[in-house]
């Protein structure tokens, strides 16, 4: 099994646990479930893929991904109710997640010989865009869209890791650890310490 295959099943996985946990939030039957947890697993692959023009799209290539994701929404069917606070999983879970996924899209887009730009871009759709969906499905709001927290900022910091370490000629797993090393970091202490950038303040007009 390459190590491209094992990010996407590791991120199809958690993605998949978090949008089950989400749609516990949301008091959805057990289809409802699957549905939430495989738009989530699947929804930032889908879209890098297709931008990519990867044909095909990497769950029709191997629908067992699918199967993953389905098999993650009904363990939290069964047992969310045994956390304290859900959401506090759900925002740890989907720190991980964001961190195998951006490195999962970078992983796709350097073996495809795309520019540095090109693998930053695509990291950064892989990690985000299917948590964005979940939460806008189920009327949430989207994590990453917080203010002053660090998601779309971390996620661009771990795929920029990734491009900067692929420039000292060390192995694909080297890449990957520093990609999801650098996104946790990053998105575990904004959630645990604050950490933040600044963010755009309205001013009144000059007359």
């Amino acid at each position: 099994m390459t190590l491209l295959v094992v990010l996407d099943y590791a991120s199809v996985f958690i993605f998949a646990l978090t949008g089950a946990l989400v749609a516990s939030r949301a008091q959805l039957d057990v289809v409802g479930f699957a549905f939430i947890a495989c738009l989530t697993a699947v929804g930032g692959g889908t879209i890098r893929d297709l931008l990519l023009d990867r044909n095909p799209v990497f769950w029709l290539a191997d629908p067992t991904v699918v199967g993953v994701a389905v098999g993650a929404s009904v363990l939290v069917f069964f047992t969310a109710h045994l956390f304290e606070s859900r959401y506090r999983v759900l925002i740890w879970l989907d720190a991980v997640a964001l961190s195998v996924a951006v490195s999962a899209g970078v992983a796709v887009a350097q073996s495809l010989n795309q520019s540095g730009v090109v693998v930053v871009i695509m990291g950064m759709i892989t990690g985000c865009l299917g948590g964005l969906l979940r939460d806008v499905v189920c009327n949430e709001v989207p994590l990453v869209l917080k203010q002053g927290e660090l998601y779309v900022s971390a996620a661009f910091g771990g795929a920029f890791a990734a491009v900067v370490t692929a420039q000292l000629a060390v192995p694909p797993l080297a890449i990957s650890l520093a990609c999801m090393t650098t996104t946790i970091v990053l998105r575990a202490g904004s959630v645990a310490f604050g950490w933040s950038i600044p963010v755009y303040r309205p001013r009144p007009p000059k007359l």
